[in-house]
């Protein structure tokens, strides 16, 4: 039986491998499961929940930002979730923190020390990098963010995301397999909850959770 299973969830195959080939050779008895795309993820949770660790990319396709950390800790939120990410500033560390996350590690770090990091979490511990523990946080702009995300079921969440990548309600429907009255009943709850009155205020929220500077990035 293996010690611990865990996930790695990045649309780059290689750097899947990779990792996995490097953590497999440090974690004795793990099971390292793969995943590249959030929808795949959900599969392999959906058949097989018992899972320990998910370490997470921030941009893929369909997923702007923190929007699958968020739509994770929503979902599973007894599974911790922790980012590897190419995009390792101060301020996207403590952001991931506030939304949810268990630790971060950038892609860039020696393989040893990116196993230190798993080890870490795995342990029950939280990982961040030196320079972002040594940091204030997140700024109170984000936090508030957050907390009302935080309120969102993860259909909402899916939702949100979708309407993000400017889908209508009936491709929405269409996509999540619902009827169009209930992503309009959706989105109400979305735009009170995020207290904003209309979709373009509540894409703005999600372009705020996407980061900006993600938004014209080749790079994982």
């Amino acid at each position: 039986m293996a010690k611990h299973r865990i996930i790695i969830v990045d649309d780059h195959p290689l750097f899947r491998g990779a990792l996995n080939q490097a953590l497999s050779s440090s974690l004795g008895g793990t099971d390292i499961l793969e995943a590249g795309s959030l929808d795949a993820l959900n599969g392999v949770l959906a058949a097989d929940p018992d899972i320990d660790l998910v370490l997470l990319d921030l941009s893929m396709p369909g997923v702007q930002g923190f929007s699958g950390l968020l739509y994770l800790r929503a979902e599973h939120p007894a599974i911790p979730v922790m980012i590897v990410s190419a995009r390792d500033d101060a301020t996207t560390v403590q952001s991931a923190m506030s939304f949810g996350a268990s630790g971060f590690v950038s892609k860039s770090e020696p393989v040893e020390r990116i196993r230190e990091a798993v080890r870490a979490v795995l342990d029950g511990g939280v990982w961040l990098p030196d320079a972002a523990a040594a940091g204030e946080g997140a700024d109170a702009e984000t936090a508030a963010l957050a907390s009302r995300l935080a309120t969102l079921t993860p259909q909402q969440i899916r939702v949100l995301m979708m309407l993000g990548e400017g889908l209508l309600n009936k491709q929405i429907a269409y996509k999540l397999g619902v009827s169009e009255a209930t992503i309009k009943a959706h989105v109400s709850a979305i735009l009170q909850k995020l207290g904003v009155d209309s979709r373009t205020q509540a894409v703005i929220a999600v372009n705020k959770i996407a980061a900006p500077a993600w938004q014209a990035a080749t790079q994982t």
